[in-house]
């Protein structure tokens, strides 16, 4: 690219006139070439061209007047879907019943329950005492909490014991740095509390005064530090509790079942240890069992003893119990045993039975383990489906609430006496003018190159013809072990009605198979996850669900590493690709320990101070893997204040590209000046954000007709 200047503004760009559907004849924004050298310890050098985009301050000129300039790009290139993009809304929204409320649960006496009234963006959160029909108590309204401001979310709030204090934590960036506010829900009043530069994770004491908090580091946004905070002081006297050294390690806070104690957890990708101390009077944190690389686990307490989730000697996890006043792993005794094909995933303990979260086969179940050690297995209604638990705040009810949902199923939950075995739904997300019978799913197995069976998700309107004619969107991620598990998607409903099918590719990194799943897409393993996504694309259209120049692929943030992989890998057997919030200069972020979540992630990429794995990495990190070749059309969106994948990563890799790339078809770069990692908040500016890369799907693939018509129809490009 030549160095430019950046004087042509949106208003000059939607003058120019259209000669195709996406405005192929407006040349894209340039930005200056300033050559950096980024070094690693052990004497490797890169050259990055566009290393000066970054900003942590987020205001230098030049480069905000290039983030301008490409979104004003977007808007010309886009201007001719806008009606697409209108329709796509409309349908998006108009299946969301917008007075919607979540299913109450009781806790110390009162419901708790989230609402949303029609119209508005944010809940409203609220309770009754005793029973729903008894006066509502809003504790916060989020729509006047979020009144003119760009960006709002409230990331956790918790309530006193004595049911009277409500602390709340904000962001009105976006960037996860949160503050800490105080509510009289007896009065009404805002305490002149005030505590800055914390995570979204709060827990009260026993004496209703004082907040146990974590804070973050200002420059990393690591989590650091667990302080106390006495309502009514200054955050200058709040107490340090707890400081974690080891910059590998997230940390957090919480209460046991029973109440009886506070805990705080640190974890990094490999290992884990739990500190603990009495609600009541809360002390000395004592340490439930000293960390040990490649140990992780985590503890519960109920009925005088530890319930513990750990993977020592059991590489699928399973659990133990101990004593209450255990303080090493000696002192536990095996529970629920180690399973080579049953991954726990968590568990909920109850007075009279307990319940485990699982997975197997590539599927999650709920186990039931009573009192009396039987078993059985809470039933599902579909092959394919995704089963979890839901909230379930008192440990002495024989109800077992759960979620499940599939890729025609909305979103469940359900109510289970494991006394009498009645199921009682209590509610099925609305979706209107939804009918799932009109609708199919399917579980496919797809052998990967080196012989390894990766399952498959797909949804589809019924009639649709595997003729290898159709268009297809997959969909992917495979990394920190997060199982993309086949649930209903609202969106994806107008892509099904267009005569689309939907996949998602359940590929190593993840953990739908287990913790070798897992260890098998990580590390020195990572290009396995690629792989996977490529192969699970060959298999499907070679089976007939779609037209080998009509398949788009999907991923974010670590599946915007995935997508920025295949379109190196296989920029053939893609037409359109949609990259939101990529994870795409892998070596440069991780040799930066400044840069938040690096030193967390060394065991999931790997440390590239280190050489093994520099060589490793640097074969498959997007933005180094550039090269002159035709790219598919593809779709890059980040938020410009984004903590988890920084806004210059996909900034410099949209630049790289333009210089390299060989082929004609349209490359849009759109950043939210306004957000973070999660995209626009509220209940409906996402989706403006989603309709305008639908449609930027849906032309590429020239897909337009809603009609039955459309099932295994229409011109390819």
């Amino acid at each position: 690219m030549k160095p430019t200047t950046f004087l042509f503004a949106a208003t000059l760009l939607m003058t120019v006139s259209y000669n195709s559907a996406l405005a192929a004849d407006i040349a894209p924004p340039d930005v200056a070439k300033k050559p950096h050298v980024v070094k690693a310890p052990f004497g490797a050098e890169r050259v990055d061209d566009y290393y000066w985009l970054r900003d942590d301050a987020r205001e230098n000129p030049e480069m905000l007047a290039y983030l301008n300039a490409e979104n004003a790009y977007v808007d010309a290139v886009m201007a001719p879907t806008k009606p697409l993009q209108e329709q796509l809304y409309g349908e998006i929204v108009g299946r969301i019943k917008q007075d919607d409320a979540s299913v109450p649960y009781r806790e110390r006496g009162w419901w708790y329950y989230t609402r949303f009234e029609t119209g508005q963006d944010y809940p409203i959160h609220a309770r009754r005492e005793g029973s729903m029909e008894a006066p509502e108590q809003i504790l916060l309204n989020v729509n006047e909490l979020a009144k003119d401001k760009g960006y709002y979310n409230v990331g956790d709030w918790e309530v006193t014991q004595d049911n009277k204090i409500l602390a709340y934590a904000e962001d009105a960036v976006g960037r996860r740095q949160y503050v800490v506010r105080f509510k009289n829900l007896q009065t009404g009043e805002l305490y002149p509390d005030e505590i800055k530069g914390v995570s979204a994770n709060l827990v009260w004491a026993d004496d209703n005064k004082t907040l146990f908090y974590v804070e973050n580091d200002p420059e990393t946004l690591l989590t650091v530090r667990v302080k106390s905070h006495v309502l009514g002081t200054p955050s200058s006297q709040d107490k340090l509790v707890y400081e974690e050294k080891d910059d590998s390690f997230y940390m957090g806070i919480g209460r046991t079942r029973d109440d009886k104690f506070i805990c705080i957890s640190v974890e990094s990708t490999v290992s884990s240890e739990q500190r603990c101390s009495p609600a009541a009077n809360p002390g000395v944190f004592t340490v439930l069992a000293p960390r040990q690389r490649d140990v992780e686990y985590s503890a519960d307490h109920l009925d005088g003893r530890w319930v513990i989730r750990t993977n020592w000697n059991a590489k699928n996890f399973k659990l133990m119990t101990t004593p209450s006043n255990a303080t090493s792993r000696e002192q536990w005794t095996d529970w629920l045993a180690h399973d080579d094909k049953v991954f726990i995933e968590g568990f909920e303990l109850f007075n009279d039975f307990t319940a485990v979260s699982e997975r197997s086969n590539g599927l999650e179940r709920i186990r039931l383990i009573r009192a009396d050690g039987k078993e059985e297995y809470v039933k599902a209604d579909e092959p394919a489906y995704s089963m979890g638990l839901a909230v379930n705040s008192e440990p002495d009810s024989a109800l077992l609430r759960y979620s499940y949902t599939s890729m025609t199923t909305p979103g469940t939950q359900y109510e289970l006496n494991t006394q009498t075995g009645e199921r009682k739904l209590l509610k099925r997300d609305p979706v209107i003018g939804y009918d799932p019978s009109l609708y199919t799913t399917e579980r496919l197995w797809v052998t990967a190159r080196d012989g390894t069976q990766v399952p498959v998700s797909l949804v589809y309107k019924n009639g649709y013809k595997k003729d290898g004619k159709g268009a297809l969107l997959q969909y992917g991620y495979g990394s920190y072990g997060a199982s993309m598990d086949p649930g209903f998607s609202g969106t994806v409903v107008s892509l099904l009605d267009r005569g689309m099918v939907y996949a998602i590719a359940h590929i190593r990194g993840g953990q739908e198979m287990g913790r070798d799943w897992y260890e098998n897409g990580k590390l020195l393993h990572k290009k396995n996850t690629f792989n996977d996504f490529i192969d699970v694309t060959d298999a499907l259209v070679k089976q007939g669900y779609a037209a080998p120049d009509r398949v788009a692929a999907m991923g974010g943030s670590a599946g915007g590493l995935l997508m920025g992989a295949i379109a190196n890998l296989a920029p053939d057997k893609y037409r359109v690709l949609v990259s939101q919030v990529p994870f795409v200069d892998v070596v440069t972020t991780m040799l930066d320990p400044s840069i938040p979540l690096t030193t967390n992630e060394y065991d999931e990429w790997g440390n590239p101070e280190k050489k093994a794995f520099y060589d490793y990495i640097v074969t498959y990190s997007p933005y180094d893997n550039l090269k002159p070749e035709a790219y598919p059309a593809i779709f890059v969106g980040t938020g410009l204040w984004d903590s988890q994948v920084q806004y210059w990563e996909p900034a410099k890799y949209v630049a790289k590209l333009r210089d390299v790339n060989t082929g004609k078809l349209p490359v849009l770069f759109r950043t939210n000046m306004e957000a973070g990692h999660g995209g626009k908040s509220g209940r409906f500016r996402r989706y403006r954000e989603m309709s305008e890369y639908y449609a930027f799907v849906l032309d590429q693939l020239g897909v337009t007709d809603t009609t039955t018509d459309a099932l295994s129809t229409g011109a390819a490009r």
